[in-house]
């Protein structure tokens, strides 16, 4: 959703998925714990239990919706910082849009490469300090249906390659997807060494593990310019959290229209 009024001059573009229960969360086959989706527990709603006011518990997987991924969650960064310690800094932002819509329409499985990230730079120029690179794939357009957004478990991701040039990248906080991940699982690519500690998640094992942030399930990446953006990340600040459910917004300057 884009704001219709401007704001310092820029639009805002809103880049969060609506969270309800029937937002999905990441399938984890047996026997691994799977996390929670969002459930309400009515508390009162303007009766007996509370005549003049309506509120709910909820139950919420950190994991759950648009989310930011703290260093904290993977094996790699278990001694990082947890999404409440994340400095301010480094959720705002310029945006990098990566659009590799086309491949992902031919292959639902695509895994985002270094060729990909150096023509990227090489067109727009080295990203600044703060950056976050934002995969457009065309994905969001399947998340109000849960098993077309699961897709049998194949969704777009990186190359081993691709993570670790991310991962040594000086000036990236972070990196956002629209799939429901930022991995893509059921890897083949030639290139992902089996004995690598980062084969399964590379994008978890070297990001995470080097103090940078995953942000998933975004949409609207096709309302902004693949470069002059700036984002706002702000996930709830759980003490302790490995993640954070949270809104995401963009912001346009006049003249930044979408490629």
């Amino acid at each position: 959703m884009t704001s219709p009024t401007p704001f310092l001059g820029a639009r805002i573009v809103d880049l969060t998925t609506p969270l309800s229960p029937t937002t999905p969360v990441v399938p984890v086959p047996a026997p691994f714990a799977p996390t929670a989706g969002l459930t309400f527990t009515p508390v009162s709603d303007f009766d007996e239990h509370g005549p003049g006011w309506s509120w709910s518990d909820i139950t919420l997987g950190e994991h759950a919706g648009t989310h930011v991924d703290a260093p904290r969650h993977w094996i790699s960064g278990r001694d990082g910082r947890s999404v409440d310690q994340i400095p301010p800094d480094r959720l705002v932002g310029p945006v990098a849009v990566l659009d590799r819509t086309a491949a992902v329409d031919e292959n639902p499985g695509y895994l985002v490469t270094v060729a990909d990230l150096e023509d990227w730079e090489a067109e727009h120029g080295r990203m600044q300090p703060g950056t976050w690179l934002l995969v457009r794939t065309g994905w969001s357009a399947r998340g109000e249906d849960p098993e077309r957004f699961l897709n049998d478990n194949v969704w777009p991701g990186l190359t081993l390659k691709a993570a670790k040039w991310l991962a040594a990248h000086p000036h990236l906080s972070g990196l956002g997807v629209e799939a429901i991940g930022i991995d893509g699982l059921g890897r083949t690519e030639a290139d992902d060494a089996e004995d690598d500690p980062g084969a399964f998640g590379p994008g978890h094992y070297y990001l995470l593990g080097s103090d940078k942030y995953g942000l998933t399930s975004l949409r609207n990446l096709d309302a902004l310019p693949a470069a002059g953006a700036w984002i706002v990340v702000a996930p709830l600040p759980l003490v302790g959290g490995t993640a954070g459910p949270a809104r995401v917004f963009a912001f346009v300057p006049d003249g930044g229209e979408p490629e």
